[in-house]
């Protein structure tokens, strides 16, 4: 009986490990399933433009010039300062003039002075140009934001298909692994019993071994390109990702795409589009150099509270008198000779840019046809490829 009790609790134990072993394996597989990211292209893209730093400085610099342009139109608004001073005379200063003598004070007295002053310009060209410098400034910050977008949107598909082909290029090496683990095998299995001859078998191994270290480096290559794809997605590398895709499935947009004959058109490049937006700068800049030689016009106000000569520290007893002043400040440049030398400076910035921008359109165009010309060789060489990958299969199902 009490051997029956005995066996009956060790089956309860056992039971109970096997149901704790379970259920942390479970665990486990939920976390590594919860921790996996699986990615499309779509997905990948905009996880991208969401966490990628880039995106949040670009972002930052278009905030940045909305501050900017707020800072040249507060140019405009009226400054207003209160100043005062106490002032402690231990001897006045004397002024002769033939044989008189006047004290310009008196000795160990304190005159204290507080005052409040406004100004408020006026007229200001030089100000109005940098308004209108900051709205383009703007625009050129935009464009360079959307630069950045297009630029990580480039590279996060780059990585993606380099990871796609990272992968196939490492299942090809495995099952070429694979061929060769079989062919030694079956090698050997003739050579234990002694239908071929050792240098044979040594053949097949040497074959076999070949192959290993290209196997190692195409799973290297699949970290790297794994690696560099959560850099681009802005995601730690703690994170695995997993992509449900395959380069066959882009086969028909490619050739698709192939087939199109779109028109050659700049007019949406950036790079194209930030050079118009520099010049549009360059030309705003002129027109506010040439301001220098406007005359600007402003209006200042203060009011002044004072007392002079009291013999005591006592500011409560002093006897106050007050002043104010409302003036107009104009001022007209006569000569500079800096002014004429920034302008001519500003006019050979333009040309340079003009120059600049007639270099980089014919750049652009020939890369246009360099990139169709690239894109059609590499649609046949897929197609190429695909007969070489039906022979090959062949070739393996006929050994």
């Amino acid at each position: 009986m009490n051997k029956m009790k005995r066996l009956t609790s060790k089956k309860t134990l056992l039971l109970s490990v096997v149901f704790c072993a379970f259920s942390l394996a479970k665990a486990q597989q939920t976390q590594v399933a919860a921790d996996t990211l699986t990615l499309t292209l779509d997905r990948a893209v905009e996880i991208a433009l969401d966490e990628n730093p880039t995106m949040k400085v670009a972002a930052e610099e278009v905030a940045l010039k909305k501050v900017a342009r707020k800072e040249a139109w507060q140019s405009l608004l009226p400054d207003a300062s209160i100043a005062g001073a106490l002032d402690h005379t231990v001897k006045a200063a004397e002024m002769k003039l033939n044989d008189m003598s006047f004290k310009m004070g008196q000795d160990g007295t304190n005159t204290v002075n507080g005052g409040l002053s406004i100004n408020l310009p006026l007229f200001v060209p030089g100000v109005y140009r940098a308004m209108s410098m900051t709205k383009t400034d703007i625009e050129l910050a935009v464009e360079k934001s959307r630069a950045s977008k297009q630029d990580l949107v480039n590279q996060v598909s780059k990585a993606y298909y380099q990871l796609m082909l990272a992968q196939d290029s490492y299942e090809v090496l495995q099952g070429s692994y694979k061929l060769a683990e079989d062919n030694y095998n079956v090698v050997n299995a003739k050579y234990q019993q002694g239908s071929v001859s050792e240098y044979d078998k040594i053949s097949a191994e040497v074959q076999m071994r070949s192959i290993k270290p290209n196997l190692i480096s195409a799973a290297n290559a699949v970290n790297l390109a794994k690696l560099q794809l959560k850099v681009l997605m802005g995601v730690t590398a703690d994170v695995e990702i997993k992509i449900n895709d395959s380069l066959t499935n882009y086969e028909t947009a490619m050739f698709a795409n192939q087939l199109r004959d779109e028109e050659i058109n700049l007019d949406n490049n950036t790079t194209m589009k930030q050079l118009d937006l520099n010049m549009k700068l360059l030309e705003k800049n002129v027109k506010s150099l040439k301001t220098n030689f406007m005359p600007t016009l402003s209006m200042s106000f203060s009011y002044k509270y004072q007392s002079l000569y009291n013999p005591n520290i006592n500011i409560f007893d002093y006897a106050w008198s007050n002043s104010s002043n409302l003036m107009f400040n104009l001022s007209i440049p006569l000569y500079k000779a800096s002014n004429f030398t920034k302008v001519k400076s500003a006019r050979i910035q333009m040309r340079q840019l003009d120059w600049n921008r007639i270099d980089t359109e014919r750049k652009l165009n020939m890369q246009i046809v360099n990139c169709r010309n690239n894109m059609a060789a590499s649609t046949e060489q897929v197609v190429s490829n695909k007969e070489n990958v039906m022979q090959a299969t062949k070739a393996v199902t006929i050994a």
